[in-house]
C-alpha cells in the first residue's frame, strides 16, 4: 500500500484493547475503510467483506495508536529538514518514534519552520511518519537559555528565544500560534548548569504567557526544574508541567491541592533521569511526584524526551513507570488521556468505529508484561501501515 491511499483493511485475529477501560476482544476483527474504523467484533460474529486486504495478526495485542507527548525534532538532521530527502527522513522518523507505537508525537521544542516542513510532507503523503503536534520554538526567560540548548541554537545558527519583555512574549504566542503552534512550552526555571542557579521567568510573564495561549485555545507546557519552578508554573496558568522536578523534593498537600483544582497534566519523563544520574535529582522522589498526581487525580500523559536523550528505545520509561501505575493506566497515559486533553478524544484514543485509523499492534501483552508496549508489530496511521515488523511482512 502507498502512503498516500489507505486500501480497505482487515486486521484479524488480534487481542484488542479498545480503550483502557474496556474488555479485551479476543481473536478480534478490525475493518478500516477510507482510513477510518467501521468495525471492531469477535471473529465468530465479524465478517470480512469482499475485496478487503487482511493482515493477520493472531498472538498480537491491538491497541488505539500510541502518543509521544515529549519529544524534540533536533537531532538527526530534524531541525534542517529540508536538506534530507523523502526516505531519510521516513527512515529516521521511523527510527526515532515509529518503530516504538507513535503514531502522534509532540514536538516540545523546535523551530516553526522545520516543524512545519516535516508535518508538510507527512500530510502528503511523501512521507511517512506520526502526527506531528508542536510549540515551535520555546520561550526561555531573559538571559536564561538552558546550558544544554546553547550548542543547539549556535550550530544552526537560529535566532535567541529568550523574551525581552511581556510584550514580546504575548506577540511570539500570537505569531507562533498563527504559524500553526499546537500549544506553548516555557522554561519557569532554565538551568545555566555546574553550581550557577536556575534564571527563573517572572510571574508576569508567566502569566502573560499562558493568559494569550488560552485566550487563543492553546495549552502550556512548563519545564519546571525545581520548586520555584513548579510554583511559579502552578501559580501562574500553565496546564501541563512536562517533567517531574527531583529538586523540587516530595510535593507538598497544597501543592497538590492546586494541582487537582486546576487540572493540571503531567509528563514524567522518568527514564530522563536515569540515563543523565545526579545524586540531586533521586529517580524515587519523580516516582514519588507521579503517584502523588495520580492520587490527586491528576493527567498523566506519556513522554520520553526522544530526541533530546538519543535513548529512542522507551521501554526503560514504562518499567519505571509501572512501579508507580497500573499498566491500564499507562495505556490511558499513552491513548485516551493525551487524546481527551488535546482535544482529539472524539476520533483519536480508542479502537471503536468511526475513530480514524491510527493503531499499534503490539509483540504481547502489556497486561502481563509492560514491555510489550514497547515491542511493535505493526503501525498504522489513518489505515496506512507506516511500520510492518520483519516478521510480519
Amino acid at each position: 500500500m502507498s502512503h498516500a491511499h489507505a486500501a480497505d483493511l482487515a486486521i484479524i485475529g488480534a487481542k484488542v484493547y479498545p480503550s483502557p477501560t474496556d474488555t479485551p476482544i479476543v481473536g478480534a476483527v478490525v475493518l478500516i475503510r477510507d482510513g477510518r474504523i467501521v468495525a471492531v467484533g469477535s471473529g465468530s460474529r465479524t465478517r470480512v467483506p469482499p475485496g478487503f486486504e487482511v493482515m493477520n495478526a493472531h498472538g498480537g495485542v491491538l491497541v488505539s495508536g500510541l502518543w509521544n507527548c515529549h519529544v524534540h525534532l533536533v537531532s538527526d538532521g530534524l531541525l534542517t529538514p529540508e536538506r534530507l530527502s523523502d526516505e531519510e527522513l521516513t527512515q529516521r522518523l521511523r527510527n526515532m518514534f515509529v518503530r516504538w507505537g507513535f503514531t502522534t508525537i509532540f514536538d516540545l521544542a523546535s523551530t516553526m519552520k522545520s516543524a512545519g516542513i516535516l508535518r508538510g510532507r507527512i500530510q502528503a503523503g511523501a512521507v511517512a511518519g506520526p502526527r506531528i503536534l508542536t510549540v515551535g520554538e520555546p520561550f526561555y526567560p531573559p538571559q536564561g537559555t538552558p546550558v544544554y540548548a546553547k550548542p543547539i541554537y549556535e550550530a544552526n545558527h537560529l535566532p535567541s528565544a529568550e523574551i525581552t519583555d511581556t510584550r514580546d512574549a504575548v506577540r511570539r504566542v500570537d505569531a507562533q500560534i498563527d504559524a500553526g503552534a499546537d500549544g506553548i512550552k516555557l522554561f519557569t526555571a532554565s538551568i545555566q548548569g555546574g553550581d550557577a542557579p536556575p534564571v527563573y521567568m517572572s510571574a508576569g510573564d508567566v502569566r502573560a504567557i499562558t493568559g494569550e495561549a488560552h485566550r487563543r485555545r492553546r495549552q502550556t507546557f512548563a519545564h519546571p526544574t525545581d520548586a520555584e519552578g513548579v510554583e511559579l508554573a502552578v501559580d501562574n496558568g500553565v496546564d501541563i508541567l512536562a517533567h517531574v522536578a527531583p529538586l523540587a523534593g516530595p510535593w507538598s498537600p497544597s501543592l497538590l491541592a492546586k494541582i487537582k483544582t486546576r487540572r493540571i497534566g503531567l509528563i514524567p519523563t522518568l527514564m530522563l533521569f536515569e540515563v543523565y544520574p545526579d545524586p540531586r535529582t533521586p529517580i524515587e522522589v519523580g516516582l514519588g511526584q507521579v503517584a502523588a498526581q495520580l492520587e490527586a487525580g491528576g493527567d498523566i500523559l506519556f513522554g520520553t524526551d526522544a530526541g533530546f536523550m538519543q535513548v529512542y528505545d522507551p521501554t526503560q520509561e514504562y518499567q519505571l513507570m509501572r512501579r508507580v501505575m497500573g499498566w491500564r493506566e499507562i495505556l490511558a497515559s499513552l491513548t485516551t488521556t493525551p487524546a481527551r486533553r488535546f482535544g482529539f478524544q472524539n476520533h483519536l484514543g480508542r479502537v471503536r468505529p468511526g475513530y480514524v485509523a491510527d493503531l499499534t499492534l503490539l509483540d504481547g501483552d502489556p497486561a502481563s508484561d509492560i514491555a510489550a508496549f514497547a515491542r511493535v508489530r505493526a503501525v498504522f496511521s489513518a489505515g496506512i501501515p507506516i511500520y510492518i515488523a520483519a516478521g510480519d511482512r
